[in-house]
């Protein structure tokens, strides 16, 4: 490969990385499967300060219902799934793989009622960014 193409491919490359994101949960970012793997991640790793059905501690906040979706709202699939992966658990942060996090963000997902897909959601945070949390399903245009 000679340097040029070499040169266009990594700028091709951070082009797509750096678009906005164009896709939403609502079009289904992970699967039923996945989700179901979650279930027993989120109990061995989460439930503890987040709560059984996600309401949330003392310290911990919600991960499902109107309060989670008003915090992540506008925001990406990448940015919760970063937040998950570099911060919890918060006693062991990072302790936990990037596909069981995915799994666990799935969980989450299903949880707050956004449609399964057909494909498992990736464990890229840069994949994830092109994926917009948008608490409200989309009007078509």
């Amino acid at each position: 490969m000679n340097l040029r193409v070499a040169v266009a491919a990594v700028i091709c490359v951070g082009v797509v990385f750096a678009q906005e994101a164009t896709k939403s949960v609502w079009d289904g970012v992970y699967t039923d499967e996945q989700a179901k793997r979650g279930t027993g991640a989120y109990s061995q790793y989460c439930a503890a300060c987040h709560g059984d059905q996600m309401t949330g501690g003392e310290m911990a906040p919600p991960l499902a219902g109107g309060e989670f979706l008003s915090n992540w709202n506008g925001l990406t699939v990448g940015d919760l799934f970063d937040r998950v992966y570099t911060t919890m658990p918060a006693n062991k942060p990072k302790s936990v793989s990037r596909e069981v996090n995915a799994d666990i963000v799935a969980y989450i997902f299903a949880m707050n009622k956004f449609p399964a897909g057909s494909t498992e959601m990736a464990h890229q945070t840069e994949v994830l960014k092109q994926f917009k949390i948008d608490a409200q399903k989309p009007e078509k245009k």
